[in-house]
């Protein structure tokens, strides 16, 4: 069947396509629209049988459908691409209706070059940004003012870097400067630098589009941004909203009330410390797979659309590689049609990319691996024999490999989890019988019980795992490991190094053991290491962090109503590992952004008891201070951080315990700004204290 393509009086992003026996004809007015035609073309061919109507009209609904796209050092896979890679990661952007390319400006918070990068930074941008308008597309810079402009002749340094480097650019469409993330300039310096560099833009480019975020700032200085805007500056164009926003886009909306337009710059690549953390992710995943995995978020991203989307003109995608490939590709059948089900993106993922329609099922399937504990979560085992049972057209590409990659991974950690629990039940065990069998016993028994060898399937999981791996950084340059690819960071995606990590106490509780041998009451300090949630003290115990063991954590809206968290609990992990001594209690933690404090809510008390609460203070190394109250009276004021784990003990007072219930909550200092995060909380044990005994009346019987 021949295709022919025919000029057409149509909207520039709109096409038609009309087919006959013979021939399929293609009416548009642009090269974007025929690129766009191309893609649906591609997306409804089924074995080279096209399956589709006779004729066919399409547009865009969003006016700004585009993807980031990053030559730099943190990148996990870009920065070793070459320019030819690149032209074709383009093409397919486009054919997938995407009709802006943002490049990340050689100017960033990166280390200056990457080692695994074939051609310096400028020139690789010069290239990409003649292939993406030689295409038709918009060309869009990220350019982030890292100056500090209160020192003298600052600004006109940056004005003049710009123009050298938008003199050799051979388009720019659109210029989006941060506020923050990176970069950190007030409003009162941000919005003067921003129009002298906007002046020189269009002095080379008359009809480039300038745009500014409200990222980074604290209340004040978002305040301050919005007083700029009210004096309607006109060499603005619009407003980006993305990570580290203090305001909800709600807010935004309200707070713009139409002055500019809005574009939204959603985080499309991360799992956790990030605008739209994975909810209630089980730790073993989060320590393991990291911030930056294989990510498909079928569901969740079509939440995340219907949340960011309503009155704004578009987005571009914050994409770190190909990571999150499946979501930006969501993204851009969303801003093409918003009503687009994530069964339909899949089913043309499949036909475009793999050449198996089996794997229709696979992203909804990886998403729910990370629904509740993987060592009780069955499904991961379905998953990875579905991927396993994929049979690829022989045109696939590094796509197939990328979700073989994250179903084997899945299934490694719910199989380790699974022993690691295990040997970690019996050592605990083994320890609370101590004043029993005596110390010397139960620790040689406990040290047994760790030492047990992993199962069996865990040799080859973890073979096939290195084997995908390299092949992904043969095809894709995914720097999957930093020893063996080149990564920059073991956060950056390189989680195949995370792979072996201990999921259990190990490390801390045999040093635990060898010091309790050298004490007179050996046997008793064995016994309260095998019993961390001090069930002698009848303790009330959460976990934080670990979604499946922390009962009184009041989680607030959840995901569906409050996709960016903003007041809803966040379990997250800290940046270490059970290997150098913590255990997994301390390492993961519930924290709340901005002003949500971190709230536990107890009810059925005894109403004449006494209680005290022990909070373990642990997670990342913030150094802010954080204050608690119970039931609304402060328990204690503000008070600093002294390190990265901390015990701290607080008594409550008996009034606020007499109804039987307590709400506790810990707050931070009003006002931040940034990412909003840094009061956690790793453990929580509220106590009962041992009853006094009555007084005996005088003269009683002794």
């Amino acid at each position: 069947m021949a295709i022919r393509f025919v000029s057409a009086r149509l909207a520039p992003e709109s096409f038609a396509i009309t087919t006959s026996r013979h021939t399929i004809t293609i009416r548009a007015a642009t090269t974007r629209a025929r690129l766009f035609a191309a893609g649906w073309l591609l997306r409804h061919l089924d074995h080279l049988t096209l399956t589709a109507p006779r004729h066919v009209a399409e547009a865009p609904a969003m006016a700004v459908r585009g993807t980031q796209i990053g030559y730099r050092a943190k990148n996990n896979s870009y920065d070793a691409w070459s320019v030819p890679m690149l032209t074709r990661r383009i093409e397919d952007f486009a054919l997938l209706g995407g009709n802006r390319i943002q490049f990340v400006a050689p100017v960033s918070d990166d280390a200056a070059t990457s080692p695994l990068s074939a051609l310096p930074a400028t020139e690789t941008l010069i290239a990409v940004a003649a292939a993406t308008h030689r295409l038709g597309l918009d060309v869009a810079l990220f350019y982030p003012l890292l100056r500090d402009y209160d020192k003298a002749g600052a600004t006109q340094a940056e004005v003049a870097d710009f123009v050298t480097l938008s003199a050799k650019l051979p388009a720019l469409d659109a210029l989006y400067i941060p506020g923050g993330d990176p970069g950190h300039t007030a409003p009162d310096r941000l919005f003067p630098v921003a129009q002298r560099i906007a002046t020189a833009l269009r002095q080379r480019f008359a009809n480039a589009k300038v745009l500014l975020s409200t990222q980074g700032f604290d209340a004040a200085g978002l305040d301050a941004f919005h007083a700029q805007l009210a004096k309607r500056p006109r060499w603005l164009s619009a407003i980006f909203v993305g990570p580290q926003t203090r305001d909800s886009i709600a807010e935004h909306r309200r707070r713009i009330a139409g002055r500019f337009p809005i574009e939204t710059y959603p985080d499309t690549a991360h799992t956790m410390h990030a605008q739209f953390p994975i909810p209630d992710w089980h730790p073993a995943f989060a320590l393991t797979e990291g911030r930056e995995p294989v990510n498909p978020r079928p569901a969740a991203t079509t939440r995340i659309f219907a949340y960011l989307a309503p009155k704004t003109r578009g987005f571009v995608t914050y994409s770190e590689g190909v990571n999150d490939d499946w979501n930006v590709t969501q993204w851009f059948r969303l801003g093409w049609n918003p009503t687009t089900p994530a069964t339909d993106v899949a089913a043309d993922y499949a036909r475009m990319f793999v050449g198996d329609m089996t794997f229709a099922a696979i992203p909804h399937a990886l998403e729910t691996n990370w629904n509740g504990d993987p060592s009780a979560n069955a499904g991961i085992d379905a998953t990875a024999r579905l991927v396993a049972d994929l049979r690829p057209a022989p045109w696939a590409d590094w796509r197939v490999d990328l979700y073989r990659y994250r179903a084997t991974y899945d299934a490694l950690v719910r199989h380790r989890l699974i022993a690691a629990k295990a040997n970690e039940g019996e050592a605990r065990w083994t320890l609370r019988q101590a004043p029993a069998i005596g110390a010397q016993a139960a620790v040689a028994a406990a040290r047994f019980a760790y030492a047990r060898p992993e199962p069996a399937i865990v040799a080859p999981l973890r073979a096939e795992l290195t084997a995908i791996a390299d092949r992904l950084w043969t095809s894709a340059r995914m720097q999957l490991s930093v020893l063996r690819h080149g990564a920059s960071n073991w956060e950056r995606g390189a989680n195949l190094d995370r792979a072996d990590i201990q999921l259990n106490d190990r490390t801390v509780v045999e040093a635990e053991m060898a010091e309790a041998l050298t004490h007179p009451d050996a046997a008793t300090r064995l016994y309260a290491i095998g019993d961390p949630w001090r069930t002698r003290d009848m303790a009330l115990y959460d976990d934080l962090g670990d979604p499946t063991a922390e009962p009184h954590l009041v989680r607030g809206p959840g995901f569906d109503a409050d996709p960016q968290s903003m007041i809803s609990a966040i379990d997250g992990v800290a940046d270490h590992i059970p290997d150098q001594g913590w255990r997994m209690a301390d390492l993961s933690y519930a924290e709340g952004l901005y002003e949500t404090p971190v709230r536990l809510s107890y009810t059925g008390l005894e109403r004449g008891r006494r209680y005290r609460l022990i909070a373990r203070w642990a997670g990342e190394g913030y150094a802010l201070p954080m204050r608690l109250t119970g039931d609304g009276v402060e328990l204690h004021g503000f008070r600093p951080r002294d390190g990265e784990r901390e015990t701290v003990e607080t008594a409550i007072p008996q009034t606020l315990t007499a109804d039987g219930a307590l709400t506790v909550e810990w707050h931070r200092p009003p006002g931040v700004g940034g990412g909003g995060r840094g009061h956690q909380i790793a453990q929580a044990w509220l106590i009962p204290e041992p009853l006094s005994p009555e007084p005996k009346a005088p003269g009683a019987e002794q």
